[in-house]
């Protein structure tokens, strides 16, 4: 059944974040905005266009996702394990006539409320820049932020149940995250990959992100909207259904 209660549990979250947002957000946006203009007016001008596009604009889109995926998994890893885990936080919750289900709604909204922030930063320097073809057309980029945020969120909460501690979500990152970054097209096309490798690419959901904003930064509509919309929310959705299954077994142990 549809319920409201998740409500509480993401307006606990926004008031604690709100005490330090300045420094909350600048630490999200300066892994990406190194990458983008460090990247993009260094090493873009020794490379040529892509595709006729200078290579600061192909790469502001990937960035975008980047920054996106990087908000979210860290807020359903770090901060959301200290609320489960050390803090107690989620225990205190479900004292209330709160359940599991409603704190791990609200957990996985903020974690998409968050890194909506960080997507919409990226988006400002973009403006900022000039680097979108077409400003109404890169308005699209905020539904594809939103579902993107939601995809790394849940998948985030599915990783989070399974941590013994923080350590953990190394392997996370080393196998799962890294990998997308440098094969989902956030640097360079993946169809510049052998066709295994770019098999694989296919397959992560950090490139069907970026199949869909990085159209709508060079003036274009993306192809297989529909294709890229679904694989993005099976992600998110198998996440959250896995998070809900194994965080519930784990606090019953």
């Amino acid at each position: 059944m549809l319920s409201l209660r998740w409500i509480p549990v993401w307006q606990r979250n926004f008031l604690v974040w709100k005490k330090l947002a300045i420094p909350s957000l600048l630490g999200n946006l300066a892994d990406p905005m190194l990458y983008m203009l460090g990247l993009g007016y260094g090493l873009g001008r020794l490379l040529p266009d892509i595709g006729g596009v200078p290579y600061l604009n192909f790469l502001a889109a990937g960035t975008v996702c980047y920054s996106v995926m990087n908000s979210a998994t860290f807020e359903t890893l770090y901060s959301a394990f200290s609320r489960m885990h050390v803090q107690k936080t989620w225990a205190a919750i479900l004292n209330t006539p709160l359940g599991l289900r409603d704190v791990l709604l609200g957990e996985w909204l903020w974690a998409a409320s968050k890194s909506l922030l960080s997507g919409i930063a990226i988006l400002l320097v973009i403006w900022g820049l000039g680097l979108q073809a077409d400003f109404v057309l890169s308005l699209g980029l905020l539904p594809v932020i939103v579902l993107t945020g939601l995809c790394f969120a849940g998948l985030g909460l599915a990783i989070n149940a399974i941590s013994p501690n923080y350590d953990f979500f190394l392997y996370y990152f080393t196998l799962a995250i890294t990998p997308m970054v440098l094969l989902g097209g956030v640097f360079y096309p993946p169809s510049e990959l052998p066709a295994w490798l770019k098999l694989a690419a296919d397959w992560l959901p950090l490139t069907h992100a970026i199949n869909l904003a990085r159209p709508l930064v060079l003036g274009q509509w993306p192809q297989d909207v529909l294709w890229h919309v679904f694989i993005l929310a099976a992600y998110g959705l198998a996440g959250f259904g896995a998070a809900l299954t194994f965080t519930r077994r784990r606090l019953l142990r």
